[in-house]
């Protein structure tokens, strides 16, 4: 199914943001938008109607939040789980706890720009989560157990590389940025990740980045 692009739901108030993204969205030859909402209620009945592979969905909105609408589509109660990504202005560690417990597949603020805005997509299509890196040091020390509630392996189990990449990670950075850094290409950057994923049974770079907090290798 490569050659089908991803299809997107942009629910946001403003008809200006709705615009930008769908400009930004649109230029890309594997994603189109599929539809449009300015309020939750909206976004929610079409998400059940076009199920589109991902909604980026705004926070405060009328009708319902979209923190609402993230736990009725993504949260483990929902009959047809979809992909969420929240696009908000506002960074408050209670909206991005909330999200993520709802089942959000990324954070990203509206000011991260639309590089991000198009990565996060990519990465919830990949199985991933993306949080804006403005948001990511601060959010994990908050949510990050402590080291001895860590149950996966330690850094050893990992290459220098690898831990160069885990570090990076932590910091917020994209694969085209660890890739920048590294000298190295997008495509060992994301392979080096499935790698350290493998190694510690973690399920995405969010979980990566915890447990590089949690260790005490960040």
């Amino acid at each position: 199914m490569s050659g089908t692009p991803t299809r997107i739901l942009l629910a946001d108030d403003q008809d200006d943001v709705r615009s930008g993204f769908r400009l930004v969205l649109n230029s890309q030859p594997d994603m189109t938008v599929v539809g449009e909402a300015a309020d939750g209620a909206t976004a929610l009945d079409l998400a059940r109607h076009l199920r589109p592979d991902v909604v980026l969905a705004d926070i405060r909105m009328p009708r319902l939040d979209g923190l609402e609408l993230t736990r009725l589509l993504a949260g483990p109660e929902a009959t047809r789980p979809t992909r969420v990504v929240v696009v908000t202005t506002f960074d408050l560690d209670d909206y991005v706890h909330t999200a993520l417990h709802h089942g959000a597949c990324g954070f990203l603020l509206k000011r991260s720009g639309p590089t991000l805005l198009i990565e996060g997509v990519r990465a919830a299509m990949a199985g991933d989560a993306l949080i804006s890196p403005q948001i990511t040091v601060r959010l994990l020390r908050k949510l990050s157990p402590p080291p001895a509630a860590c149950p996966h392996p330690g850094p050893e189990a990992l290459t220098d590389r690898e831990r160069e990449i885990v570090r990076l990670v932590a910091r917020g950075s994209t694969n085209q940025e660890i890739a920048t850094e590294l000298v190295i290409s997008p495509g060992t950057a994301k392979t080096h990740l499935a790698n350290i994923q493998s190694k510690l049974n973690l399920r995405n770079r969010v979980e990566i980045a915890s447990w590089s907090w949690q260790t005490g290798l960040t």
